[in-house]
């Protein structure tokens, strides 16, 4: 029953979302276009795709169960210290579109300094490493046997410059930026308190840039995560904050003449120039 009202919460948020969405065709600025274009509408298969997935599909046969040390909102759909792989995989990790989605805005974006928050086991991270391979980039996971995991299945993707930090984000965020000096790229993902994503988000605020994009996970997960991401929308700093969905993207552009905002859904699935709602 829980997990059938979590569903039902997810899809009234989704035909929200899907109300105000544009595709391509209606949108004016050039970079946005751009993106949905390269990033959104893409759909090459891109050569990490199968090693990744192939990761996946034995990750999710695998019923070794290790001990979970959860520092944030836990998950909807499991509970409980123990956890097997299988379960980690098939409920923490990101989809595959989603992952495909992440490896193409890394690859437009080109970022040189990148940060994650939430490892889990490394799905993500292989996702957005392997579209930017002479990046520096840190993730941070916080249960030391998921880290532990993550870490092998890094090397036997071949990506061994990803730099992996074990603790809670608060305590291991410090030494991140301190080792970056600046961020290009935050993806935020892993503790989904409002008020945590928030925090994490302010205390990155003086690493940005103006070519810098924070990327929030699972910005319509519940009533908290959206009303954290309205107010992250409204900071001075981001002039402009587009809506994915399962991804919300801000940039801090300074060539934006005013703050602008967009929900951007694949042409595919709403294949009219302007939507029946009215744009």
């Amino acid at each position: 029953m829980k997990a059938f009202l979590i569903h039902i919460q997810l899809l009234l948020r989704f035909l929200r979302f899907y109300s105000r969405a544009r595709n391509r065709h209606g949108l004016h600025s050039p970079f946005v276009f751009e993106l949905a274009e390269k990033v959104v509408e893409d759909s090459r298969p891109f050569y990490a795709f199968g090693l990744i997935e192939q990761l996946r599909k034995s990750l999710l046969g695998d019923k070794s169960r290790i001990s979970i040390a959860d520092y944030g909102a836990g998950s909807k759909v499991a509970s409980g210290r123990q956890r097997s792989i299988g379960s980690l995989a098939r409920y923490s990790a990101v989809s595959p579109a989603t992952g495909r989605l992440l490896f193409r805005l890394v690859h437009f974006l080109k970022p040189r300094r990148m940060l994650e928050l939430g490892t889990s086991l490394g799905i993500s991270t292989a996702y957005q490493a392997s579209a930017a391979l002479r990046a520096a980039f840190v993730t941070i996971e916080g249960c030391p046997e998921t880290a532990r995991r993550a870490k092998q299945h890094f090397l036997q993707l071949g990506l061994p410059h990803i730099r992996l930090l074990n603790g809670p984000f608060r305590e291991m965020l410090p030494t991140a930026l301190e080792h970056l000096q600046q961020l290009d790229y935050l993806y935020i993902d892993g503790d989904h308190r409002a008020g945590a994503s928030l925090e994490y988000f302010q205390a990155c605020l003086p690493y940005a840039h103006n070519d810098s994009v924070f990327v929030i996970a699972d910005i319509h997960w519940s009533k908290e995560m959206e009303e954290a991401w309205r107010e992250m929308q409204q900071h001075p700093g981001v002039t402009l904050s587009i809506d994915l969905f399962h991804l919300g993207l801000l940039f801090f552009r300074k060539e934006q003449r005013q703050k602008e905002r967009f929900s951007i859904i694949r042409a595919r699935y709403k294949p009219w120039r302007i939507g029946l709602f009215g744009r």
